[in-house]
């Protein structure tokens, strides 16, 4: 069973940000194939705990969920409004608590949402590269959804991109293994191993 996480960092409810994350989730699920299990996450949720995490560097119960939910994902989709020709604070302070190498290699599908058409390109000059840098296999295509997009005949114009993105996101799962996630509270040592000469050099080593 392939697991997809859906991130959405849209500030209201109900939000066109959210909205857009539930297409694209459902068009990439629907390619994928039946048993596909799909979590959505709402930023606006966790925003005192991504905050506190900042600051103490330790997460909150729920919030260590969702990060360990986007590790053992098989692919996510991050879907962000848009400010100031960029991705929201929230979106952005999430994906800097993630640990460093969690998105390494792992498929992502971006979205964004805003006003007007001309906020798309925040897409290409900010979403894109912050996840190449976090060393994402970014899907080809990306989806902006303007206001304009949801009514009318913009609609259909939408409802290709979704189903574009969906397919390229599906392609890029069913071509990596699913991640295996480390526990790191997980013995490395053996009892037998550590009542032996092995066993008393790491547990020499522990203690420096």
């Amino acid at each position: 069973m392939k697991r997809l996480v859906v991130i959405a960092a849209g500030l209201s409810q109900p939000s066109s940000t959210r909205l857009l994350a539930d297409r694209l989730a459902a068009a990439a699920a629907r390619e994928i194939g039946t048993g596909t299990e799909v979590r959505v996450v709402e930023l606006r949720d966790h925003a005192h705990d991504i905050t506190d995490h900042l600051l103490t560097g330790f997460p909150a119960p729920e919030l260590k969920d969702v990060l360990d939910a986007v590790a053992a994902a098989d692919g996510v989709i991050a879907v962000s409004p848009i400010f100031n020709a960029s991705y929201s604070g929230l979106f952005k302070s999430f994906f800097d608590v993630l640990g460093d190498d969690v998105l390494t290699d792992k498929p992502v599908l971006l979205g964004a949402t805003g006003g007007t058409a001309r906020h798309s390109l925040a897409l290409e000059h900010a979403l894109r590269p912050m996840f190449t840098y976090l060393h994402a296999v970014v899907a080809p295509t990306s989806v902006f959804a303007a206001t304009e997009d949801w009514a009318g005949g913009g609609d259909a114009t939408l409802h290709r991109r979704i189903d574009r993105a969906g397919r390229e996101l599906a392609d890029l799962v069913g071509r990596r293994e699913s991640p295996v996630v480390a526990d790191p509270f997980a013995l490395t040592t053996t009892f037998d191993a550590l009542l032996s000469g092995q066993g008393r050099a790491v547990t020499n080593d522990l203690r420096l």
